[in-house]
């Protein structure tokens, strides 16, 4: 039996994934005004219509049938399981904007795995809101392991996002439930992965360290992908401190111990955050952030995400500025601002200060300090401490660099 309102939605879906106008598809055939009806769903249509459409659209009458709700979100859970295209994830997310009816652990799962894949491409604003549905729902169905996953997830979205302050409660509730249901590793390292990396860039560095501590402690006899993101995470919080010599001591064990064959994307942001820290120290040591960001170049092709590619462009960007060669900055610089930038809240503030400082070199000294003010004030808004610091003292930096000298 074909029912409204799911013929009229299903009608509606097909014929615009076929780029047809309503026209097109009602021909001669049938009137567009009682084709409009039907896809409002005011009718229900008769059997006349229905070969009609089928021969127009060249489906089965079948195409047309509601499935149970819950055996819709089942089959195209396991659709994106399996294959986890981006066909398959986005019938998931069409499935779930069902609701009513389904299955609430098949809904938190698809959620999660949705919010996954909307992470991979760095819509951060799409994942959010896809992990505050889970969060709810995972308190609705009172088991902890869920709950303290989906804090976890959402505190590194609220991190990506600039929302410092609602990602540290989010991670602290994370790790609060894991700690009192006494959850495994995973789940523990987890959210002491999302609570360290929030905290730092609140400027909570005495609470970060000490979490930081632990998390290394609890991941101490492992080799895999938390092992190495433990160490890495402390190597941040020391880089925070002023602790480079201990940050790179600690980056260098995950390199050093961390197979590309574990997860080739994570091996690649290592190298990255190495090259970060060579560019730290003082001097920066820029032959060897060129050699990381080099290894980091060569599985680039492999990892396939654009996100990890701007950046990559964006720190060649701050080698060449460091190293005076501003016009090769510049035209980096532009290269990735012209491929639409797909990143989180720090990196894009990274970008927009280093346009800034071009600026100041070039010439244009008041509208570059305007724009750092700017950047410096809205991370202090947004309660993220650690960048806004960074921020003046890159526009100390650059002021004494362009009054000191003529530019290149």
């Amino acid at each position: 039996m074909l029912e409204q309102p799911f013929f009229g939605r299903r009608l509606k879906q097909l014929r615009s994934e076929r780029g047809l106008s309503q026209a097109a598809l009602a021909g001669d055939g049938m009137s567009t005004g009682y084709l409009s009806r039907l896809e409002s769903g005011a009718r229900q249509p008769t059997a006349r219509a229905v070969e009609h459409l089928t021969a127009q659209l060249g489906v089965k009458a079948s195409a047309f049938e509601e499935p149970g709700v819950t055996d819709s979100l089942a089959q195209a859970l396991a659709n994106a399981t399996s294959t986890n295209s981006d066909e398959t994830v986005e019938a998931l997310e069409r499935a779930l904007s069902v609701g009513v009816g389904q299955d609430p652990l098949l809904r938190w799962q698809a959620l999660w795995l949705v919010a996954q894949w909307r992470r991979r491409h760095n819509e951060h604003a799409k994942e959010r809101e896809f992990l505050e549905e889970l969060v709810r729902l995972g308190d609705e169905l009172g088991l902890p392991a869920l709950r303290s996953r989906g804090f976890t997830q959402l505190a590194r979205c609220l991190r990506a996002c600039g929302e410092i302050t609602l990602a540290v409660d989010a991670a602290t509730t994370a790790h609060q439930l894991a700690r009192d249901s006494e959850l495994p590793v995973q789940d523990m390292a987890a959210s002491l992965l999302a609570l360290v990396s929030a905290e730092a860039e609140a400027g909570r560095l005495s609470e970060a360290r000490a979490h930081a501590d632990q998390l290394t402690a609890l991941t101490d006899n492992r080799s895999d992908s938390l092992w190495a993101e433990a160490r890495w995470t402390a190597a941040a919080v020391r880089v925070r401190q002023g602790d480079l010599v201990a940050a790179q001591e600690l980056l260098e064990q995950a390199l050093d111990g961390f197979n590309s064959s574990e997860n080739l994307a994570l091996w690649t942001r290592l190298r990255v955050a190495a090259a970060r820290l060579h560019l730290q120290k003082t001097p920066p040591e820029l032959d060897i952030a060129e050699q990381y960001v080099e290894q980091a170049e060569t599985s680039l092709a492999f990892v396939g995400i654009p996100a990890l590619d701007q950046e990559v462009i964006s720190l060649k960007a701050e080698i060449a500025f460091q190293g005076g060669r501003f016009a090769d900055a510049r035209a980096l610089l532009d290269r990735v601002r012209g491929a639409d930038p797909h990143m989180t809240y720090r990196n894009r503030v990274r970008l927009d200060v280093l346009d800034s400082r071009l600026l100041i070199i070039e010439g244009e000294e008041h509208e570059g300090l305007r724009r750092m003010r700017a950047l410096a004030e809205e991370a202090q808004a947004a309660s993220n401490i650690d960048l806004a610091a960074d921020i003046w003292r890159l526009l100390a930096e650059t002021l004494a660099d362009a009054r000191g000298a003529s530019p290149a």
